[in-house]
Protein backbone atom coordinates (compact mmCIF):
# COMPACT_ATOMS: atom_id res chain seq x y z
CA UNK A 1 0.00 0.00 0.00
CA UNK A 2 1.41 3.49 -1.15
CA UNK A 3 1.54 6.47 1.15
CA UNK A 4 -1.55 8.43 0.07
CA UNK A 5 -3.19 5.15 0.38
CA UNK A 6 -1.87 4.16 3.80
CA UNK A 7 -2.97 8.42 4.94
CA UNK A 8 -6.63 7.67 3.47
CA UNK A 9 -6.87 4.71 5.34
CA UNK A 10 -6.03 6.03 8.51
CA UNK A 11 -8.14 9.18 8.09
CA UNK A 12 -10.87 7.41 6.78
CA UNK A 13 -10.97 5.52 10.32
CA UNK A 14 -10.45 8.39 12.17
CA UNK A 15 -13.49 10.02 10.40
CA UNK A 16 -15.73 7.05 10.77
CA UNK A 17 -15.21 6.30 14.15
CA UNK A 18 -16.08 9.94 15.39
CA UNK A 19 -18.85 10.31 13.11
CA UNK A 20 -20.57 6.83 14.22
CA UNK A 21 -20.36 7.94 17.54
CA UNK A 22 -21.93 11.18 16.66
CA UNK A 23 -24.29 9.64 14.66
CA UNK A 24 -25.90 7.50 16.73
CA UNK A 25 -27.73 9.84 18.97
CA UNK A 26 -30.49 10.65 16.32
CA UNK A 27 -32.28 7.97 14.47
CA UNK A 28 -33.93 9.37 11.21
CA UNK A 29 -37.45 9.19 10.49
CA UNK A 30 -38.21 9.32 6.62
CA UNK A 31 -41.74 10.34 6.75
CA UNK A 32 -41.05 13.46 9.33
CA UNK A 33 -38.06 14.20 6.68
CA UNK A 34 -40.72 14.64 4.23
CA UNK A 35 -42.94 17.26 5.94
CA UNK A 36 -39.36 18.90 6.42
CA UNK A 37 -37.95 18.89 2.61
CA UNK A 38 -40.01 22.26 1.38
CA UNK A 39 -36.59 24.15 1.70
CA UNK A 40 -34.94 21.49 -0.57
CA UNK A 41 -37.41 20.89 -3.69
CA UNK A 42 -36.84 23.94 -4.80
CA UNK A 43 -33.63 22.60 -6.18
CA UNK A 44 -33.15 19.12 -5.16
CA UNK A 45 -36.53 18.11 -7.30
CA UNK A 46 -36.19 19.66 -10.21
CA UNK A 47 -34.44 17.31 -13.27
CA UNK A 48 -31.40 19.26 -14.02
CA UNK A 49 -31.94 22.08 -11.91
CA UNK A 50 -28.76 24.73 -12.22
CA UNK A 51 -27.44 26.60 -9.21
CA UNK A 52 -26.45 30.47 -10.40
CA UNK A 53 -24.77 30.78 -6.84
CA UNK A 54 -21.80 31.23 -6.31
CA UNK A 55 -21.44 29.12 -9.79
CA UNK A 56 -23.44 27.71 -12.23
CA UNK A 57 -23.65 24.18 -12.29
CA UNK A 58 -26.33 20.92 -12.13
CA UNK A 59 -27.37 20.60 -8.19
CA UNK A 60 -26.46 17.05 -7.13
CA UNK A 61 -29.11 14.56 -7.13
CA UNK A 62 -29.74 13.22 -3.85
CA UNK A 63 -32.41 11.06 -4.04
CA UNK A 64 -30.78 7.27 -3.46
CA UNK A 65 -28.08 8.59 -1.60
CA UNK A 66 -26.43 7.31 1.16
CA UNK A 67 -28.24 8.78 4.43
CA UNK A 68 -25.47 9.37 6.72
CA UNK A 69 -23.47 11.32 4.47
CA UNK A 70 -26.71 13.42 3.64
CA UNK A 71 -26.23 14.02 7.42
CA UNK A 72 -22.30 14.73 7.43
CA UNK A 73 -22.81 17.48 4.59
CA UNK A 74 -25.73 19.11 5.92
CA UNK A 75 -23.64 19.81 9.36
CA UNK A 76 -20.35 20.46 7.34
CA UNK A 77 -22.27 23.38 5.58
CA UNK A 78 -24.25 24.08 9.32
CA UNK A 79 -20.32 24.14 10.78
CA UNK A 80 -19.29 26.60 7.96
CA UNK A 81 -16.95 23.84 7.03
CA UNK A 82 -18.70 23.90 3.58
CA UNK A 83 -18.76 27.52 2.15
CA UNK A 84 -21.40 27.65 -0.23
CA UNK A 85 -24.01 30.79 1.49
CA UNK A 86 -26.92 29.55 0.32
CA UNK A 87 -26.88 25.82 1.94
CA UNK A 88 -25.13 27.08 4.69
CA UNK A 89 -28.09 29.72 5.64
CA UNK A 90 -30.30 26.30 5.19
CA UNK A 91 -28.54 23.66 7.37
CA UNK A 92 -27.93 27.13 9.83
CA UNK A 93 -31.71 26.55 10.81
CA UNK A 94 -31.88 22.68 11.35
CA UNK A 95 -31.50 20.54 14.63
CA UNK A 96 -29.41 17.47 14.76
CA UNK A 97 -33.17 16.05 14.08
CA UNK A 98 -34.14 17.51 11.28
CA UNK A 99 -30.94 16.33 9.60
CA UNK A 100 -31.71 12.82 10.30
CA UNK A 101 -34.98 12.91 9.48
CA UNK A 102 -34.26 14.90 5.74
CA UNK A 103 -31.41 12.49 5.28
CA UNK A 104 -33.25 9.13 5.74
CA UNK A 105 -35.99 10.86 3.26
CA UNK A 106 -33.65 11.55 0.76
CA UNK A 107 -32.56 7.55 1.06
CA UNK A 108 -35.50 6.47 0.24
CA UNK A 109 -38.12 9.17 -1.65
CA UNK A 110 -38.49 7.97 -5.85
CA UNK A 111 -37.03 4.38 -4.68
CA UNK A 112 -36.69 1.91 -6.25
CA UNK A 113 -33.34 2.78 -7.36
CA UNK A 114 -30.95 1.80 -10.44
CA UNK A 115 -28.53 -0.78 -9.14
CA UNK A 116 -25.05 -0.16 -10.64
CA UNK A 117 -22.91 -2.91 -11.81
CA UNK A 118 -20.36 -3.98 -9.97
CA UNK A 119 -17.74 -2.99 -12.95
CA UNK A 120 -17.79 0.24 -15.00
CA UNK A 121 -19.77 0.09 -18.45
CA UNK A 122 -18.13 3.04 -19.46
CA UNK A 123 -14.29 2.13 -18.88
CA UNK A 124 -11.56 5.48 -18.75
CA UNK A 125 -9.35 5.91 -21.22
CA UNK A 126 -5.45 5.43 -20.09
CA UNK A 127 -5.05 9.40 -18.68
CA UNK A 128 -8.39 8.99 -16.37
CA UNK A 129 -7.95 5.40 -15.38
CA UNK A 130 -3.89 6.88 -13.83
CA UNK A 131 -5.72 10.08 -12.28
CA UNK A 132 -8.43 7.43 -11.06
CA UNK A 133 -5.12 5.02 -9.33
CA UNK A 134 -2.99 8.12 -8.49
CA UNK A 135 -6.59 9.41 -6.17
CA UNK A 136 -7.38 6.14 -4.93
CA UNK A 137 -11.05 7.02 -5.44
CA UNK A 138 -12.31 3.29 -5.11
CA UNK A 139 -10.66 3.01 -1.91
CA UNK A 140 -13.36 4.94 -0.25
CA UNK A 141 -16.68 5.41 -2.94
CA UNK A 142 -16.31 1.66 -3.78
CA UNK A 143 -16.91 -0.11 -6.72
CA UNK A 144 -18.07 1.55 -9.81
CA UNK A 145 -17.83 4.45 -7.42
CA UNK A 146 -21.24 3.60 -5.99
CA UNK A 147 -20.50 1.29 -3.07
CA UNK A 148 -18.68 3.27 -0.74
CA UNK A 149 -16.25 1.82 2.37
CA UNK A 150 -18.79 3.22 5.05
CA UNK A 151 -22.52 5.36 4.57
CA UNK A 152 -20.91 8.23 5.41
CA UNK A 153 -19.38 8.44 1.79
CA UNK A 154 -21.02 9.96 -1.04
CA UNK A 155 -21.98 7.24 -4.02
CA UNK A 156 -20.77 9.45 -6.92
CA UNK A 157 -21.27 7.42 -10.17
CA UNK A 158 -23.32 9.24 -12.45
CA UNK A 159 -23.36 12.78 -10.51
CA UNK A 160 -23.71 15.59 -13.28
CA UNK A 161 -20.10 16.51 -14.37
CA UNK A 162 -20.41 20.18 -13.93
CA UNK A 163 -21.44 19.29 -9.95
CA UNK A 164 -18.44 17.16 -9.40
CA UNK A 165 -15.50 19.68 -10.43
CA UNK A 166 -16.91 22.51 -8.39
CA UNK A 167 -17.10 19.97 -5.56
CA UNK A 168 -13.77 18.56 -6.42
CA UNK A 169 -12.30 22.24 -6.77
CA UNK A 170 -13.90 22.98 -3.59
CA UNK A 171 -11.86 20.67 -1.48
CA UNK A 172 -8.75 22.04 -3.84
CA UNK A 173 -9.09 24.93 -2.52
CA UNK A 174 -10.56 25.21 0.69
CA UNK A 175 -10.19 28.82 2.27
CA UNK A 176 -12.21 29.73 -1.03
CA UNK A 177 -15.40 31.84 0.39
CA UNK A 178 -18.36 30.93 -1.96
CA UNK A 179 -17.23 27.40 -2.40
CA UNK A 180 -13.99 26.13 -0.39
CA UNK A 181 -14.72 22.75 1.70
CA UNK A 182 -12.71 21.76 4.11
CA UNK A 183 -11.67 17.96 4.51
CA UNK A 184 -8.43 16.56 5.05
CA UNK A 185 -9.40 13.19 2.98
CA UNK A 186 -10.58 14.67 0.30
CA UNK A 187 -8.31 17.91 0.36
CA UNK A 188 -5.09 15.85 0.82
CA UNK A 189 -6.65 14.10 -2.66
CA UNK A 190 -7.62 16.95 -4.87
CA UNK A 191 -4.38 18.54 -4.05
CA UNK A 192 -2.62 16.26 -5.85
CA UNK A 193 -4.35 17.41 -9.09
CA UNK A 194 -4.12 20.38 -11.72
CA UNK A 195 -8.11 21.56 -12.27
CA UNK A 196 -7.98 20.43 -15.88
CA UNK A 197 -7.35 16.94 -14.04
CA UNK A 198 -9.61 17.12 -12.09
CA UNK A 199 -11.96 18.25 -14.63
CA UNK A 200 -11.22 14.95 -16.72
CA UNK A 201 -12.12 13.21 -13.62
CA UNK A 202 -15.45 14.56 -13.00
CA UNK A 203 -16.36 14.17 -17.09
CA UNK A 204 -15.77 10.49 -16.35
CA UNK A 205 -17.21 10.18 -13.35
CA UNK A 206 -20.66 11.26 -14.24
CA UNK A 207 -20.53 9.06 -17.22
CA UNK A 208 -21.13 5.68 -14.84
CA UNK A 209 -24.43 4.57 -14.17
CA UNK A 210 -25.18 5.25 -10.79
CA UNK A 211 -27.76 4.48 -8.16
CA UNK A 212 -29.11 8.14 -7.72
CA UNK A 213 -32.10 9.79 -8.93
CA UNK A 214 -33.68 13.09 -9.09
CA UNK A 215 -37.14 12.64 -7.90
CA UNK A 216 -39.42 15.07 -9.69
CA UNK A 217 -41.37 17.20 -7.17
CA UNK A 218 -44.95 16.93 -8.57
CA UNK A 219 -46.01 20.33 -8.27
CA UNK A 220 -42.98 21.33 -10.43
CA UNK A 221 -43.74 18.36 -13.34
CA UNK A 222 -44.53 19.52 -16.67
Amino acid sequence: MNLLLTSVAALSVAFVTSFSAHAQEVSGNAEAGAKKAEMCIGCHGIVGYKATFPEVYRVPMISGQNAKYIEAALRAYQKGERHNPTMRGIAASLTEQDMADLAAFYAKNGAPFPTAPEQPRVQPDAKVAELLAKGACASCHGANLSKPIDPSYPKIAGQPADYLYVALKSYKDDTHATWGRSNAIMGGIAKQFELGELKALAGYISKLDGELKTQPEPRFRR
